[in-house]
């Protein structure tokens, strides 16, 4: 689980709790079933409609990317590459063959395998930057149906609040004494568009911006690594060139795992 997104989840439930009380507002008061109606079923509508219908069916799974955290060891990829590079200087490339047979990673897999068929080294960037490049596609997709319930959340609020309004000033020339009950009701749908956008879409959305991030980033550290291979570099430059794309501190660690092989 990514304790950073639960835990900040959580943080901010409990702060709004806690300001509700705080303030003296009974928390019945911010409970409004037409509200609820209005601002999060409309929102929903809304983004179904102007995205496919599989891709709505698959927000569920896409939620819990942003909740379960990919267990990705960089350092064991890039450690293999370079033996791999070893092994290819050594003994040619046609002896990762038998190594192929065991990869768990399609992408790799896929990059070395061009690579033992004597791909020119031009046409497999260009195969395997289009993986890259639809995998960016798809995620992005993924995240423009939270981005856009993050802009509808509020515009649903607004519209709901309108409607409150609209019909607490027709009963202006009436009983003026549930003004401010009517005035409340018609705020909360405004309060709920902005905790559905601020508290949950958007957070959701960057977080997957994060994880695509880091696959992007893995993926272009197993092409240029297979490259490398390809080119006949020398294991230590493949190392140095893969850790490049690590923060300092990775790069300390998996250069100290490399010496201490």
């Amino acid at each position: 689980m990514d304790l950073a997104f639960i835990g900040g989840l959580a943080f901010a439930l409990g702060v709004l709790v806690l300001g509700v009380f705080s303030s003296g507002v009974a928390p019945s008061a911010l409970i409004d079933i037409a509200s609820v109606f209005i601002t999060f079923g409309g929102s929903i509508a809304t983004v179904v409609m102007q995205n496919p219908l599989s891709l709505s069916l698959r927000v569920p799974t896409i939620f819990r990317q942003a909740f379960f955290e990919p267990k990705i060891d960089i350092k064991s990829k890039i450690l293999q590459i370079v033996s791999f590079a070893e092994k290819a200087r050594r003994d040619g490339l046609l002896a990762l063959e038998d190594d192929m047979d065991r990869l768990d990673d399609p992408f790799l897999k896929k990059a070395l395998q061009l690579v033992v068929d004597g791909t020119d080294p031009e046409i497999v960037r260009n195969v395997m930057q289009i993986e890259i490049d639809s995998l960016e596609a798809r995620h992005a997709a993924n995240r423009n149906w939270f981005d856009t319930l993050a802009t509808m959340g509020p515009a649903f609020g607004m519209l709901g609040t309108l409607i409150g309004l609209v019909g607490m000033l027709s009963n202006l020339g009436g009983d003026t004494s549930g003004l401010g009950k009517a005035m409340a009701a018609a705020l909360i749908t405004t309060l709920y568009g902005s905790f559905l956008a601020n508290v949950f879409a958007i957070p959701t959305r960057e977080k997957l911006r994060g994880r695509t991030i880091t696959e992007l980033t893995i993926r272009q550290i197993l092409l240029e690594g297979t490259l490398s291979i390809q080119a006949g570099d020398n294991p230590r430059i493949v190392m140095e060139k893969l850790v490049s794309y690590l923060d300092p501190t990775e790069r300390k660690a998996i250069q100290q795992a490399e010496r201490g092989g």
